[in-house]
């Protein structure tokens, strides 16, 4: 193997990184030491997981650790594991690029404030370029394990935009990370400094993290190496949850609410749950990976467990610790494990419970949890039918009650002030929230003093074709020709409308002939009160916003024609009923037809013909 020093150039994406870590993220310098022993920590569980199928990868060294070394007079930090190692190829991988679809949104997520740009540095997994922030030098020597001394690489950069690889013999497995601290740096070339950083953030790593108290000396233990959640809950500190939590997650904010159990009977497990205070910038990235860490008797087996939660739950973090598994458990394996699927259904069940407790006990809590994952947790009315009504009890929408932006109705909320004889959920689904609390449909429900939810994300098309009712109570689109209020209409009422109905039935056949094409039916509405008309879908129809949210998302769909409603008592309607000519007659019923389209947030085929007819008989 060529000993030959040859020099490659950063991948396009790491130069960015690299100019942004060492010029403008100054605010929490600190975090290289917690993401450089985050590191060698994964390269020791990986080794573990890997000598359970092959012993020989330990070398005769079992004895694994971490070790952190300081030189006042070389002004460097030496971090050292026996871990896993790598090889050439994959040092040129892991340093050299970053391998993520998602690299330009994290990049672009880096104009924040810099507490925000240091969290997104561990959060994304490329906690190693945290090491030029302070050093104007990093040399990585590492070997993998298995592979013979001579095998072994040097990778050196000094974080502009290349750097080096040499081959070199390295006695023992594992990787050294040397930093060369820059001029202003000498403040970590201090063991009180150290210590009180690695207490900080990395207490839990299981493995030992030794250093010297001074140079030269013999290296202690520095953190506990304690496997937190194997210890009874009386015994743990809310401090050391919330410092796990941060470990675990690469996140400098507390956990909302976390949950410790040890379950036992049929199956025997340990979980330690967290629920974060605000969403990852990459959770609604394609290839953001997801789950719990998986450990087996202590052992780690797996980053993101993804068989342990659903995807509605991703935001979770946490450990799951079970002596119900064999400790050479694979992902194959997890698929289709019946342990696995109790484990996850528990969990789940878990989960929803501390969601519900704390809406119960913390409104403002749950709102802050609402805010960040509401959207992700909409999901699991279509992917967990067996939680469903669990999933509902959490839901949370705006609604005609307040007409607030804030979406703090829940549906118990809708339930207890329901109108006497009211059998049903009203909701209306706009492009906006504006588009939905302003929609003509609401009219004669708000002088009914009858609330409707006003929902307006972009999954709650998705969500309402799962949640058909909630405690025996049908959700009903008032965007649907089948509303039937007349439960809530009077004697009086009644007639005016059938009145009105035969009054305009020459009106109503006139704009059928005139719209033939371009609707299913006209009728006289019982729903509006300022407004001249309103479009309404049949109801074995597609609602009209699904129609148009599929457009939007290119799907072909089949010509789905609306309803035409008309508010008889309109100053327009009246105007238009009286109209003689008829060519007069069908330019206000295709100006009526747009109006009702554009009301309802729906787009014209043709806007500039519709101003064009418009302006026209505003002249005339």
């Amino acid at each position: 193997m060529s000993n030959k020093k040859e020099t490659l150039s950063f991948q396009t994406e790491v130069k960015q990184l690299l100019h942004l870590v060492t010029h403008s993220l100054y605010s929490n310098k600190e975090i290289f030491l917690r993401e450089l022993i985050s590191n060698a920590s994964d390269a020791l569980d990986k080794l573990r997981f890997l000598t359970l199928s092959d012993n020989a990868l330990y070398e005769n060294d079992n004895d694994l650790k971490i070790l952190i070394n300081f030189d006042s007079k070389n002004r460097t930090i030496t971090i050292s594991d026996n871990g896993i190692g790598m090889s050439r190829e994959e040092i040129i991988e892991n340093l050299g690029t970053i391998a993520k679809s998602g690299t330009k949104d994290f990049l672009a997520a880096l104009t924040k404030t810099q507490t925000e740009d240091t969290n997104l540095i561990g959060q994304f997994g490329v906690g190693f370029y945290s090491s030029f922030v302070v050093s104007d030098k990093v040399t990585v020597k590492s070997r993998r394990a298995g592979m013979i001394k001579d095998e072994a690489v040097q990778w050196e950069s000094d974080g502009s935009g290349e750097y080096t690889i040499l081959n070199i013999k390295k006695e023992n497995r594992g990787t050294e990370i040397i930093l060369h601290l820059k001029k202003d740096e000498d403040e970590f070339l201090n063991y009180l400094r150290l210590q009180n950083i690695i207490n900080k953030y990395s207490d839990h790593i299981l493995f030992p993290i030794l250093m010297p108290k001074e140079e030269g000396k013999e290296p202690e233990k520095i953190n506990s190496a304690t496997a937190l959640w194997t210890l009874p809950k009386k015994d743990i500190k809310e401090e050391d949850y919330k410092a796990l939590y941060k470990h675990i997650s690469h996140d400098f904010e507390d956990p909302l609410l976390y949950a410790h159990n040890h379950v036992e009977g049929k199956l025997e497990y340990t979980s330690l749950l967290y629920i974060p205070a605000r969403a990852p910038f990459d959770l609604w990235q394609r290839e953001h990976r997801y789950g719990l860490k998986l450990f087996v008797q202590r052992v780690f087996i797996m980053d993101d467990a993804e068989n342990l939660l659903p995807s509605y739950l991703r935001f979770v973090r946490g450990i799951v610790d079970s002596k119900d598994l064999p400790l050479n458990v694979s992902r194959e394996i997890l698929q289709n494990n019946k342990v696995i699927e109790q484990i996850r259904m528990s969990i789940i069940k878990r989960i929803l419970d501390m969601l519900e407790k704390l809406a119960e006990t913390d409104k403002e809590k749950y709102a802050k949890f609402w805010q960040a994952f509401g959207l992700v947790l909409k999901e699991g009315a279509a992917e967990d039918h067996a939680n469903l009504e669990k999933i509902a009890k959490l839901l949370r929408f705006s609604s005609t009650h307040t007409d607030s932006t804030e979406q703090d109705v829940s549906l118990d909320d809708y339930l207890s002030r329901m109108k006497e004889g009211q059998d049903k959920i009203y909701y209306i689904i706009g492009d906006s929230f504006l588009a939905a609390k302003n929609s003509p449909h609401l009219e004669i429900l708000r002088k009914k003093g009858i609330e409707v939810l006003l929902l307006s994300d972009r999954i709650d098309e998705w969500l309402i074709a799962h949640l058909f009712e909630y405690k025996e109570k049908q959700m009903q689109s008032i965007t649907r020709a089948d509303l039937n209020l007349e439960k809530f209409e009077d004697k009086e009422q009644k007639e005016k409308l059938e009145q009105a109905k035969t009054e305009c039935t020459d009106l109503v056949e006139r704009i059928k002939k005139v719209l033939t094409d371009k609707i299913k039916d006209v009728r006289i509405s019982d729903r509006l009160i300022d407004s001249p008309a309103c479009l309404v879908a049949a109801e074995d129809d597609m609602s009209i916003h699904l129609q148009r949210v599929m457009l939007a998302a290119g799907q072909k769909l089949p010509d789905i024609k609306p309803i035409l409603e008309l508010n008889p008592s309109h100053p327009l309607i009246e105007k238009i009923k009286n109209e003689q000519s008829e060519t007069r007659f069908g330019e206000w019923a295709e100006i009526l037809l747009g109006a009702a389209t554009l009301a309802d947030g729906g787009q014209l085929k043709d806007p500039a013909d519709f101003v064009k007819r418009l302006n026209k008989m505003l002249v005339e």
